[in-house]
């Protein structure tokens, strides 16, 4: 299983959210190519990169992450406000290793399908649940859409893989949603990573023991309950 530090952007700063609410952001660092330099240093291979205002629509730190993909020695996997065949287009060609796409992927079931082999191996589904229903646009809003036939419509699509994000889990250190997990490890053979509540080496192993292939690790890490390097070594 891959152990994926996430960086999440929101004007330009590395912040985190608690529960995807954008009203009270905690702000961790000035730099988030700093911070993509200092998680390369620890021996990460893989970074996993929020653009938090283009999720809501808002504003774009584009910039900032060309940046990150250009001067940092590691892979990264990008996602917010990714929604059109030019903006999957654009990341890959600035570097990213892949690309996540939620609202397109549960919204614009077409565009999602052409971006998908369009760039074979290289798009990804975000499942960000939140009271068993689908969230889109930046986590603001749900769709009514049952999981196992949204998922089911991803199975033959050559994707990079399935990140789902258990909301009401995320940014509060509280502990993964397995149950949540293992359903969704059971609706789909595509490669699968959690994100949500983790926050101890303990609660790393419950995933991996689901069979996900990735953790993606966030406030624990910013407020020093993990440490990247033993996660890792994990």
């Amino acid at each position: 299983m891959v152990v994926i530090p996430a960086i999440d952007i929101l004007g330009g700063r590395c912040v985190r959210l608690t529960q995807g609410k954008y009203e009270q952001p905690t702000v961790y660092a000035e730099d988030p190519v700093t911070m993509a330099q200092r998680f390369a240093a620890a021996g990460a291979q893989l970074i996993h990169v929020v653009d938090l205002d283009a999720a809501r629509g808002s504003a774009s730190n584009r910039t900032v992450i060309a940046q990150m993909l250009e001067q940092s020695k590691v892979e990264m996997q990008v996602a917010g406000g990714v929604r059109t065949e030019d903006a999957v287009k654009a990341l890959l060609d600035s570097g990213a290793h892949a690309v996540v796409m939620a609202t397109t992927a549960v919204r614009d079931p077409h565009l999602f399908e052409r971006c998908a082999f369009g760039h074979p191996g290289k798009v990804m589904a975000a499942l960000d649940v939140r009271d068993n229903k689908a969230a889109v646009g930046g986590w603001l809003d749900t769709d009514p859409v049952v999981l196992k036939a949204l998922v089911g419509r991803w199975a033959d699509l050559p994707l990079a893989g399935v990140i789902l994000t258990c909301i009401d889990r995320d940014g509060t250190m509280s502990g993964p949603d397995l149950d949540t997990l293992a359903k969704v490890r059971k609706m789909t053979r595509l490669e699968l990573q959690y994100s949500g509540g983790v926050s101890s080496l303990d609660d790393i192993r419950r995933i991996n023991a689901t069979g996900a292939h990735g953790v993606i690790l966030g406030k624990a890490l910013y407020e020093g309950r993990l440490r990247l390097e033993e996660a890792l070594a994990l």
